[in-house]
């Protein structure tokens, strides 16, 4: 299963591809060369296949845990400043996504939406300390009932030129629900309150929708 933001992106690549091995067979006539252009084109084919895939995950539905918002691997778990929205301490828990991972996020607990705000920004690599404040990104905050508010931030890396957030204030928040894309990479911040319990550890590779970050 293709994730809609991808449809678009997978059928220029598709035709792409095939206008380029239709030239490459049509004005060259080495074989070696024709079979080349054909594997480097379905390898990218393939990799761009499986950027957009939207694996269907089973979330249990559990009030008292917060669950990761997207695939990758645990990066930072530190106290930090959230000068946003809180203009307090908080827990950041990140997970960075590579490029193979699923790029898909979703939302971390049941709840109602808050807060949604876009920010322009600079592409400086997702491991950055400063990237979480000056690239590209989006800052979402779920009301949740074990939790009270909880605030996700989709931050651009490097390669990711457009980020995606379908949450707008007052939507219901369905743990483990899309609520949006990053395309090309980089990472999401979680900011917990500072009493949270947390379930993971630095390093530690996480599922979207299935992995529990925390629980009460």
């Amino acid at each position: 299963m293709f994730h809609k933001e991808g449809y678009k992106i997978l059928g220029f690549s598709l035709l792409a591809f095939l206008v380029i091995n239709i030239l490459s067979y049509s004005f060259i006539d080495i074989l070696w060369l024709q079979s080349a252009v054909l594997i480097v084109t379905a390898v990218l084919f393939l990799l761009v296949v499986q950027f957009f895939r939207n694996p269907q995950r089973k979330t249990v539905i559990n009030d008292s845990t917060i669950v990761s918002p997207v695939d990758g691997k645990v990066v930072v778990i530190e106290e930090v400043f959230e000068k946003e929205f809180f203009k307090e301490k908080r827990l950041q828990v990140s997970v960075f996504m590579s490029p193979i991972n699923v790029h898909v996020t979703r939302y971390p607990v049941n709840g109602i939406v808050t807060y949604s705000k876009y920010h322009p920004g600079k592409y400086l690599v997702a491991w950055h300390p400063k990237s979480s404040e000056e690239n590209e990104r989006t800052t979402v905050v779920v009301k949740n009932k074990a939790f009270g508010e909880i605030l996700y931030r989709q931050v651009a890396g490097a390669l990711a030129k457009r980020i995606v957030n379908y949450a707008k204030v007052n939507d219901k928040a369905v743990q483990g629900d899309d609520s949006g894309f990053i395309k090309f990479g980089s990472r999401v911040d979680l900011y917990l309150p500072l009493n949270t319990k947390l379930n993971v550890k630095l390093n530690e590779k996480v599922k979207g929708g299935v992995s529990v970050i925390a629980k009460q």
